[in-house]
């Protein structure tokens, strides 16, 4: 053999090794990318169930189409080599899309279906506990269903009909089975409601004070968004005083609620019953869900005879009992929040 011919021997081995190098370099960098999670800011889970008998190549399937990885090839592929495609369990489960190809094996081999832990807070408005729950893993549709659902408790005896939830999801942590339907988790908040105002008789309270039970837990949803901690059975005195001298609440807190509601500016001349700028009384509904703080201070409200308070600037709720005293307060406290709607 020629040296000429070795070396176009020698160079045709080293471009088929080279090749080989680039295409395995190229193949393990497709593998790895295919392991990493579809989207790493996701934060609303996924709800699947994998049936009992389920193959591995039809868990794979299942898992792409909902979204939670990339690559059904490079699924079997990592339980493979990682001897695992035979160990994956059927159940119910909640699956992030942040989590990679190789976290939910891990997730799927421990076979531990998922508890769910959902938190509603206090203040939340019905937009945002609609939120929560779609973050959780439901679907859309399935919670507004159940949002629209008619439910029979208690709770709802004062209730007017028609009305929707707001106000009604008590702001708590729940934990949940992970095939929990959207009514069961509503029934479960609202039986701890239940519980709040049998415990701390509200009813026969709001009713010492004129009010029925809606109407109590609307005037707490106002103060519950209003207050800073400790305040609320203040602003719940001043509140009563306004209602009992016939003037409007002037809760800028309600004209926000229906502006955000319905998608519009805030603007204090909102022309809406919500708007307690100017309309008299209590708006037709509940703006949040209020806290405990809030409930019970509508049931026991603090003595005096404020008709005005502000949050200041630093955080400070300032009463008063005059208007001239009030824009006082204003001036002094409260020169950036009470420029703004």
């Amino acid at each position: 053999m020629s040296g000429s011919t070795k070396k176009i021997v020698l160079f045709s081995v080293l471009g088929v090794v080279v090749l080989l190098v680039v295409l395995v370099a190229a193949s393990l960098l497709w593998y790895q990318s295919q392991l990493s999670p579809v989207g790493s800011r996701q934060s609303e889970l996924v709800k699947l169930t994998i049936p009992t008998g389920t193959p591995p190549n039809s868990i794979a399937t299942l898992l792409k189409e909902k979204g939670v990885i990339r690559s059904t090839q490079a699924f079997s592929l990592y339980t493979r080599f990682t001897n695992t495609q035979n160990k994956l369990q059927a159940g119910d489960y909640r699956l992030s899309p942040a989590e990679s190809t190789p976290q939910i094996v891990t997730h799927l081999v421990n076979g531990n279906t998922d508890a769910l832990t959902i938190t509603f807070l206090p203040g939340a408005t019905l937009a945002q506990n609609r939120t929560v729950l779609i973050k959780a893993g439901y679907s859309a549709q399935e919670v507004d269903a159940a949002l629209a659902a008619t439910y029979t408790t208690p709770l709802f005896d004062a209730k007017p009909l028609g009305s929707d939830l707001e106000g009604y999801i008590y702001g708590e942590t729940y934990n949940i089975a992970s095939n929990a339907t959207v009514s069961a988790i509503l029934n479960m908040t609202f039986i701890q409601y239940e519980k709040i105002i049998k415990d701390n008789n509200l009813v026969a309270k709001y009713k010492a004070q004129g009010l029925t039970l809606y109407q109590g837990i609307t005037l707490a949803s106002i103060i519950q968004r209003e207050a800073t901690s400790g305040s609320e059975a203040q602003i719940a005195q001043v509140f009563y005083l306004r209602l009992a001298q016939n003037m409007p609440l002037g809760s800028d807190v309600t004209y926000q609620y229906i502006a955000d509601k319905t998608g519009v500016a805030r603007d204090p001349t909102l022309e809406s019953p919500y708007n307690t700028r100017i309309y008299k009384g209590l708006p037709p509904g509940p703006i949040s869900v209020p806290g405990l703080a809030s409930l019970l201070a509508v049931a026991n409200p603090a003595p005096g005879d404020n008709l005005y308070f502000l949050s200041g600037d630093d955080g400070t709720t300032y009463y008063a009992h005059t208007l001239s005293e009030h824009e006082a307060n204003i001036k002094a406290y409260c020169q950036k929040k009470c420029s703004t709607n």
